[in-house]
């Protein structure tokens, strides 16, 4: 969870919390002697994905079950010259999309490094960060282990997840900001600004407001960088944290306007709000839910571009996520369901993509190490 992990950053090192968030607890690192370099830390996370939905598009699937995780975690946390680097498989399942397969998740999206960079401190309260990094945008984080639900959700579909670019992290007292200078949705066009500051009232309240767009036009599409890439997002969240609580309500505006030079002939946006919460009964034990509404503007007599289930349309989603850990082996599961309205036939589920709604199981099972 971004807003509560985020003056980690600002820290005297890098932290494997930045992997995994709660309500899963990291294992302790292991230090690797690396000479020169003085002493690495090592983490991981194995686990494996089984997913069942009714009503699924032409082409996706009503079952799967694959690697949900492969991936190691390098660190070095002291010196002037720090580094984070996450390699290796991974799935994003998304609520209300299209599931796809380990294998063309890695080679679709972010390839088999996901994330890796390098930190350069600027003295106590600052420091400057280089490479392949996670937004700051939004609530939710890419990777399921890194969350209080398995999937992720509406409005993170709506953001951007890993960008390239350079980015500055600053804190004093209660207050704490970033600025980055990225490719929005991985587009290795570097056009976009993004930003972010926050406030801690005290150990347990937090507000936050991030915000980014592009700069430029960018025609340019993949898999990774859809339409949204010509967008402009606003994030207001306010995170609580106290004893087993989490509790993490938040809103998001976006917008992707006009553009001929990007394929867009009449623009929408988007307007959400999402209450993310976690209730930790004991040391093994969790409940965690999510809550979301998002409405689009525009209208399919207009052409204007779809950012949900078809211009104007709207949904809301429903997750509940129950979880057991024990030392580094986990398991959790979500079930959610998605409800829509507006929709433009063939945008939403089902074989003709004409059904307003879905339901879906997810499962994980795995070990951090």
């Amino acid at each position: 969870m971004k807003a509560l992990i985020s003056t980690l950053l600002l820290g005297p090192a890098l932290s494997f919390a930045q992997a995994a968030a709660p309500p899963l607890h990291p294992a302790p690192p292991i230090t690797l002697p690396a000479g020169p370099l003085g002493p690495l830390q090592l983490n991981g996370v194995v686990s494996l994905l089984g997913v069942w939905q009714n009503h699924p598009v032409a082409g996706d699937r009503g079952t799967q079950s694959d690697l949900a995780n492969g991936m190691v975690f390098l660190q070095k946390t002291s010196g002037p010259v720090r580094f984070y680097l996450q390699a290796g498989a991974y799935n994003i399942p998304i609520l209300g999309a299209p599931l796809l397969s380990t294998g063309a998740t890695v080679r679709d999206l972010f390839g088999p490094v996901p994330v890796a960079y390098v930190t350069l401190p600027l003295g106590r309260h600052a420091n400057l960060e280089a490479g392949v990094l996670p937004t700051v945008l939004g609530a939710e984080d890419t990777f399921t282990f890194q969350n209080l639900n398995v999937t992720r959700g509406l409005l993170w579909n709506q953001e951007n997840d890993v960008s390239r670019g350079l980015q500055l992290n600053a804190g004093a007292g209660r207050w704490s900001g970033s600025l980055s200078w990225n490719d929005g949705f991985y587009s290795n066009r570097y056009t976009w600004l993004t930003g972010d500051v926050s406030y801690a009232f005290n150990p347990a309240n937090s507000l936050a407001i991030a915000a980014g767009g592009n700069l430029g036009v960018t025609a340019f599409r993949t898999l990774a960088t859809p339409v949204q890439n010509n967008s402009r997002i606003l994030d207001v969240i306010y995170s609580f944290t106290r004893g087993p609580w989490i509790v993490e309500p938040y809103y998001q505006y976006t917008v992707v306007p006009a553009s001929l030079a990007a394929g867009v002939a009449h623009g929408a946006a988007t307007s959400g709000a999402a209450l993310l919460a976690s209730y930790a009964f004991a040391r093994h034990l969790s409940l965690a839910g999510r809550v979301e509404f998002l409405a689009s503007t525009g209208s399919a007599a207009q052409d204007s571009v779809n950012l949900l289930y078809g211009p104007g349309s709207r949904a809301w989603s429903f997750t509940l996520t129950p979880g057991w850990q024990r030392q580094r082996f986990f398991a959790r599961a979500d079930l959610a369901w998605v409800l829509a309205g507006g929709i433009t036939p063939g945008d939403a589920f089902g074989p003709a993509g004409a059904v307003p709604n879905q339901v879906r199981a997810t499962a994980e099972i795995g070990l951090l190490f």
